[in-house]
């Protein structure tokens, strides 16, 4: 006998959730969210989740609402009896907090995933984390997906001549080496100075990118701050083009005037965070085949790492 499945949106990702939805061949399950008049709110699941795999499909994006809505939502599935309650979260807010840089803050990913696993989650679904470190935050599994399975095969299409792949920081050396094997290119990294957060000091650039057809690559872009000075200064160094592909469009503050004033020429991003964009040189790719493949693997026990490994 088949299991029961239920797809449930969250407000934060309803247009993804029903992609996924779709993809996967079935319709979402229907849920309201009662709005009080002071700001509090309160979700329900409008037909039964008992003895069902629940899935909700929820980015913990800006503002925090959105995570406490994920949180209502396990707990109501809990209550109400559902077999498996996995959360799917494309964009896994607070991954930037992953360890204390300095005395006296926080490990919001940890508080995260503590909560997650408090309220009653028996399953993770997410894509590029900002640290894969996060993932031993958890005591539940946790399937780590990468928009490299269709970053990679977009890049070889644009069949640049003298392809280069970059990382805009030290951090993003390692997934930015990933690439460069996959495609049998040169790699680059940026050295920054960050004298404090979305604030970037000096630049330095460890390469040669000269005549070269520049792709960086990150796990998000937030002011966009970082990524054209980078490409500026690669221009700079002789780059014949630059483009960037971004798992996680934030795209906060100054972004959309950064990467206009900027020698980039795109922006290639997931449709992880739902965002209306104010700039010709974005251009957003669908990850909903992505996780509805990997639901399907989930449900019939077959091997999500044998599909999904890291590019």
């Amino acid at each position: 006998m088949d299991k029961p499945l239920r797809f449930f949106a969250g407000s934060a990702t309803e247009e993804l959730a029903n992609e996924i939805a779709n993809a996967y061949g079935i319709k979402l399950s229907r849920r309201k969210i009662v709005q009080f008049s002071d700001g509090e709110f309160e979700p329900s699941f409008e037909e039964t989740v008992r003895g069902a795999e629940v899935f909700l499909i929820q980015s913990t994006t800006p503002p925090s609402d959105n995570l406490m809505e994920l949180l209502l939502m396990i707990d109501a599935a809990k209550r109400a009896s559902a077999k498996n309650i996995i959360a799917v979260m494309p964009y896994f807010g607070y991954a930037r907090q992953d360890k204390k840089g300095k005395p006296r803050v926080p490990i919001g990913a940890k508080l995260v995933a503590n909560l997650l696993t408090a309220a009653g989650v028996d399953r993770i679904m997410t894509m590029d984390l900002h640290a894969n470190q996060i993932q031993g935050f958890f005591e539940v599994p946790v399937d780590h997906l990468f928009a490299s399975e269709i970053f990679i095969e977009d890049i070889k299409k644009l069949n640049l001549p003298n392809l280069v792949v970059a990382s805009p920081d030290m951090g993003g050396s390692k997934r930015a080496n990933t690439y460069a094997s996959f495609l049998q290119s040169g790699l680059v990294i940026c050295y920054k100075d960050r004298k404090e957060a979305n604030k970037i000091g000096e630049m330095l650039l460890i390469g040669d990118v000269q005549g070269k057809d520049v792709i960086i690559i990150d796990d998000m872009v937030d002011t966009a701050g970082t990524l054209t000075k980078a490409a500026n200064l690669m221009i700079e160094k002789g780059a014949n083009s630059v483009r960037a592909y971004c798992t996680h469009g934030v795209l906060s503050g100054k972004a959309y005037e950064n990467l206009d004033n900027s020698k980039i020429a795109e922006l290639v991003i997931t449709n992880t965070i739902p965002k209306k964009h104010k700039s010709k040189k974005v251009r957003e790719i669908s990850v909903a085949k992505l996780f509805a493949q990997t639901i399907e693997s989930a449900i019939k026990n077959e091997s999500i790492s044998d599909k999904w490994k890291e590019k």
